[in-house]
């Protein structure tokens, strides 16, 4: 009997023994996993702050950038003409008026100086061009209205052969033709650089800025930069609107 009850304790030592053994390799897994996870939690937390510091970084390298660039807006009128309707005959029709309104007040600007010279004509042959672009409408068969108007309008950053403008407030001559529910059309007026020959518009644009706008607009170096200002304005206007 002895025998028996000596055998059951060794039995039951083994596996009392074996049993601590198993804990420990899982509190061991335990603290393993912990801390892992605290190293893994590190190093999101160094990579979150690398990030915020590069975002800091670049942002502050570009609000100088911003600052120049919200210059241009100063010295610059554009043109915006929006169609009646996404149909092709209807974006067809809003060319043929960008094309007429183009031609007419180019010889307007003929010997505008400066932007407020510009606005000034605009503002003065407004019920004229809503007349000419009537017309062209009526040339093709259309009886839509026409609205003609002087606006402070944001442009997001539009790209014109040689030149690039960044996005912004600008002072616009917007023509809505009818409904006004088409995809529509920019350009700018004043420096003409939509339909002046290349020679012609290098002077004008010159002529209307100054040498650091000038370097803006037409350096292609700058265009990383333009997205940065444009996404820098949208938060900034997010916030703004809040």
């Amino acid at each position: 009997m002895k025998h028996i009850v000596d055998g059951f304790i060794k039995s039951v030592k083994r596996i009392f023994v074996l049993r601590i053994k198993k804990l420990s390799l899982c509190v061991q897994k335990a603290k393993n996993v912990f801390v892992n996870r605290q190293n893994h939690n590190k190093i999101l937390l160094m990579l979150k702050s690398s990030f915020i510091a590069f975002v800091i970084a670049v942002i502050y390298s570009v609000i100088p950038f911003q600052s120049e660039c919200a210059e241009i807006p100063d010295d610059v009128f554009r043109l915006h003409i929006i169609a009646n309707s996404d149909f092709d005959f209807d974006q067809q029709l809003k060319l043929k008026v960008r094309d007429r309104i183009l031609e007419q007040t180019e010889k307007m600007f003929s010997k505008a100086k400066s932007k407020e010279d510009s606005e000034k004509i605009i503002t003065e042959n407004l019920q004229n061009i809503a007349d000419i672009a009537k017309e062209e409408i009526c040339l093709y068969g259309y009886n839509y209205p026409v609205k003609a108007e002087i606006t402070n309008m944001y442009f997001t950053t539009r790209y014109y052969e040689d030149y690039t403008l960044p996005s912004g407030m600008y002072d616009a001559l917007r023509i809505t033709i009818g409904e006004g529910k088409g995809h529509n059309w920019w350009c700018v007026m004043y420096p003409s650089i939509c339909i002046s020959s290349a020679e012609s518009k290098e002077e004008k644009v010159k002529e209307a800025l100054d040498e650091e706008e000038y370097s803006i607009i037409k350096d292609e170096q700058y265009q990383y930069k333009f997205l940065i200002v444009e996404w820098f304005e949208k938060i900034c206007s997010f916030f703004g609107n809040d």
